[in-house]
């Protein structure tokens, strides 16, 4: 009668010990001996063999800002950048077994893909002739998809990569900011340039088509000069002079 006793109680030990829950966006890993044995998805009151391991798999979708990152662009820059990832774990047997820790090797994997890609970029293109690292869009979906190859093999699902924040590092940042406001007051005085030019072809055409004033080659060049030295002169007081100096005439 003992034995039946025993025999039972262990059979109950047995029944309640296999008991467990599944939650919403969490899976069971199941293993025996060290080996893959499968996954629960199933949510709810669950029985498992409670002869086989259990390891519990978070497969929600989910979020990682990294820290500022050490990179460098196309010239050589150095950069600090910020990382925006979203990802899930897609296979979990690839997940578990096939590296050590797959949030570590995926922040290590962002960090590697980050500096890969950003040095195929300038992080500012003066002269507006191609992409740069300004481009959210563009080197977004180029490290989405440089980190969704590298991620495949381990089973993580990468949705997007994004950079969130690409800043000079302090050393550098001074001299691109000069480098920069020297290519907007070239790019001003261009403009004011190409003003000036078709200010004076404007008013030498139309003094000639009226015929106000008849003149030769000789005489055209010296008015054209005289007119350029005028509204390049006007143009400059105009550009330097500040509202509170400015003259009051009657």
């Amino acid at each position: 009668m003992w034995g039946a006793v025993m025999l039972l109680a262990a059979f109950a030990a047995y029944c309640v010990g296999g008991l467990t829950r599944g939650r919403p966006g969490t899976v069971w890993l199941l293993t025996r001996c060290g080996a893959y044995r499968g996954t629960v998805r199933h949510t709810g009151l669950l029985w498992i063999n409670p002869l086989l391991g259990r390891r519990r798999v978070d497969v929600r979708l989910r979020h990682w800002r990294s820290r500022p990152l050490e990179a460098a662009d196309a010239g050589g820059a150095r950069l600090h950048v910020t990382v925006l990832l979203v990802w899930r774990v897609r296979d979990t047997a690839k997940a578990c077994f096939a590296v050590d820790d797959y949030e570590r090797y995926l922040r290590e994997q962002v960090e590697g893909t980050v500096t890969r890609v950003l040095s195929r970029l300038p992080a500012d293109d003066f002269r507006g002739t191609g992409h740069t690292l300004r481009d959210t869009e563009y080197v977004g979906d180029a490290l989405t998809r440089a980190l969704a190859r590298e991620m495949r093999p381990v089973g993580i699902e990468v949705f997007s990569a994004r950079p969130v924040r690409v800043a000079y590092a302090p050393e550098v940042a001074e001299v691109m900011r000069r480098r920069h406001l020297a290519v907007l007051d070239a790019r001003r005085r261009r403009a004011v340039l190409d003003d000036v030019v078709a200010s004076v072809a404007e008013t030498v055409r139309g003094l000639t088509e009226r015929g106000l004033v008849a003149m030769d080659d000789g005489e055209r060049k010296a008015l054209v000069k005289d007119l350029t030295v005028a509204f390049c002169t006007a143009s400059a007081t105009s550009m330097t002079r500040t509202p509170g100096t400015a003259r009051r005439t009657p």
